[in-house]
């Protein structure tokens, strides 16, 4: 069947599954709705706004650098959101009689049925009316922005089909946990591009912008404003290196169809090898303490690897724990007690331990017979945090007092630090014992139904006494610094907080020992909810 035949079948079969999908209930059609009249609505405003830049004298920077962002959104999206399109899957056309050139050029058109598509149009739309300077400008915008939303469309399907495997697995499916992770960092640095706009103005965007308009699908607006400037030579570069980038994208995104079409899925060979490569590997038990000490650190270190929500929760404490205080020490108005967010995010994780467990803890369960087990239990896991916690938050601390220059309060930072994380530590013990609540494995939910009270609770309410228990600390930190010669005594925080940290984790984890083993039934079943 040729191209021209079956690209309306496909155009169809877009449109019958979109509104297929909407008939499947009130709730999904609402939702549906009203994402798309926001969605509409921002791509009018922004509309708007694009063409209002119009004769601003950096308006073609933040063209350029708003087409980049929108390229890398739709490399992204398969990855983190791969069963919002039905059609990303193309193993479930593997027993119709196609071929990859047809198939590529019907799938590229029913790409271009959809919200996404439009939003991308009208922002490519606005932007080639913000840089176009006279009729030949205006010419080559049309076909810049033509080119320019095959490239977006087509990176998104080239990026699906290479990891179509991956994506339509349980684990591929569990990567939109780590979307949290991808929104939080780039609020981070957004925050931190707008702090230096407005401090700086547009012309910070230039430099970033010279680079960008070499790279498509941001280089067809280059090319717009080049023609405008009257740089025909360059604006032909820029768009010969978009339909470059175009038919490149396309021949990958078919090589991609043709392996996925015509070979095996590896997924569902026998992985005898790599299994019992697995069971021999103990180079991480080797290093742990024996006995029941570093069966448990092991395990918790290997949810840490393996589970995805325990990971995400892992590195987005990671991430903004680091992001936070070396931003604000980027700019100059940060303070080393900023290190401080690294130990917080980090004690996070001592909450709710067993409900991170879910169901599986009915095995811990079993293995708790004693108030001395418990302890142990806790005090493994514990020890399964501060291997990873201690380091990093002492390197946190020091990254960002070297970027401030401001050695002489390391110590007090760091004592702060530890005393944070050790309080932490001590309320997060108890509250798991006295507060678990379940984490759905399934979806993008962290707390089951009917227990929302219970994690706020847990987490927030663990987080203030932890605060209230770092008040001596806290209170010597401000009263040596206020005093006249506490200066000379400041060093003394290191190992006051250090041991005051370690005393309250050593209480804590005492003192939910026996709520652990008194409570073990009521732990399992609210952690085996949902």
């Amino acid at each position: 069947m040729s191209a021209d035949a079956i690209t309306p079948v496909f155009v169809r079969l877009k449109l019958s599954l979109l509104r297929n999908g909407l008939r499947q209930s009130g709730g999904r059609k609402a939702a549906y709705i009203t994402s798309a009249v926001f969605a509409l609505l921002f791509a009018a405003l922004q509309l708007i706004g694009l063409i209002a830049l119009r004769g601003h004298a950096h308006a073609e920077s933040v063209v350029v650098l708003a087409v980049a962002v929108l390229g890398l959104g739709w490399a992204v999206m398969p990855l983190f959101f791969p069963s919002g399109d039905e059609t990303l899957d193309p193993t479930r056309l593997v027993m119709l009689p196609l071929r990859p050139r047809p198939l590529v050029r019907a799938l590229l058109t029913a790409s271009l049925v959809g919200i996404g598509p439009l939003f991308t149009l009208c922002l490519l739309a606005g932007s080639v009316i913000a840089v176009a300077r006279g009729g030949a400008a205006f010419a080559v915008g049309a076909v810049a922005v033509v080119l320019a939303l095959l490239v977006c469309v087509a990176l998104a399907r080239a990026v699906a089909a290479a990891n179509v495997r991956l994506l339509t697995s349980r684990k591929g499916r569990d990567l939109a946990v780590l979307s949290g992770l991808v929104i939080a960092i780039g609020a981070q640095i957004v925050n931190f591009g707008a702090q230096r706009i407005g401090a700086s103005g547009l012309g910070e965007l230039d430099p970033a912008a010279g680079v960008l308009q070499w790279v498509p699908p941001a280089s067809a607006i280059g090319a717009v404003h080049a023609v405008g400037e009257g740089s025909y030579g360059l604006a032909a570069a820029q768009l010969a290196l978009t339909a470059g980038a175009l038919v490149a994208l396309l021949a990958l995104w078919s090589r991609h169809l043709t392996r996925l079409m015509t070979s095996p899925d590896g997924s569902t060979l026998p992985g005898a090898e790599s299994a019992a490569k697995q069971r021999s590997s103990t180079g991480l038990g080797r290093l742990l303490p024996p006995g029941r000490t570093g069966t448990v650190m092991e395990r918790s270190l290997r949810y840490v690897w393996r589970d995805p929500k325990t990971k995400a929760a892992w590195v987005t404490s990671l991430a903004i724990g680091l992001i936070v205080p070396v931003f604000n020490a980027w700019q100059g108005t940060g303070s080393v007690y900023f290190a401080c967010f690294a130990a917080g995010m980090l004690g996070i994780q001592m909450y709710n331990q067993f409900g991170q467990d879910t169901s599986a803890f009915w095995i811990v369960a079993m293995t708790i017979s004693s108030t001395r087990d418990a302890y142990v239990e806790l005090r493994a896991r514990a020890y399964a945090l501060l291997l990873i916690t201690l380091p990093y938050a002492a390197l946190v601390t020091v990254l960002t007092t070297a970027m401030l220059g401001d050695w002489r309060r390391l110590p007090e930072a760091l004592g702060l630090s530890f005393a944070l994380l050790g309080a932490m530590l001590a309320t997060g013990a108890w509250t798991s014992a006295r507060f678990p609540y379940s984490i759905p494995q399934e979806g993008y939910k962290n707390v089951a139904p009917g227990q929302t009270g219970l994690a706020w609770i847990s987490i927030f309410g663990g987080m203030m006494a932890a605060a209230l228990l770092c008040a001596p600390v806290i209170a010597l930190t401000i009263w040596l610094n206020v005093s006249a010669d506490g200066d000379d005594w400041t060093w003394l925080l290191l190992p006051a907080g250090s041991a005051y940290g370690a005393g309250l984790a050593a209480a804590g984890l005492k003192l939910a020992a026996p709520q652990t083993a008194r409570r073990l039934p009521e732990i399992l079943a609210a952690v085996s909810k949902g």
